[in-house]
């Protein structure tokens, strides 16, 4: 697909002398680091679903200690 896009200009400059010294086209250039960034979102959100929702607390008896509608400001004033 054909799109257009604009960057700033010293990227530009940047991005095709990168190109060139790689011995690839801006084309290749742009859609590497396309793919590279939508799959780093992939593997971040994969990442994020796996996270524990804080605070827990586990104390010796085996309890949980749920914190959750704790206001820390509290502790702070």
């Amino acid at each position: 697909m054909r799109t257009t896009i604009e960057i700033p200009d010293e990227l530009f400059r940047r991005a095709k002398a990168t190109a060139a010294l790689r011995g690839s086209t801006m084309k290749e250039l742009v859609v590497r680091a396309v793919e590279r960034e939508v799959e780093n979102k992939t593997i971040d959100r994969k990442k994020a679903d796996r996270r524990v929702k804080l605070p827990i607390l586990h104390l010796k008896s085996g309890r949980k200690l749920d914190l959750s509608n704790f206001d820390f400001d509290d502790l702070l004033a």
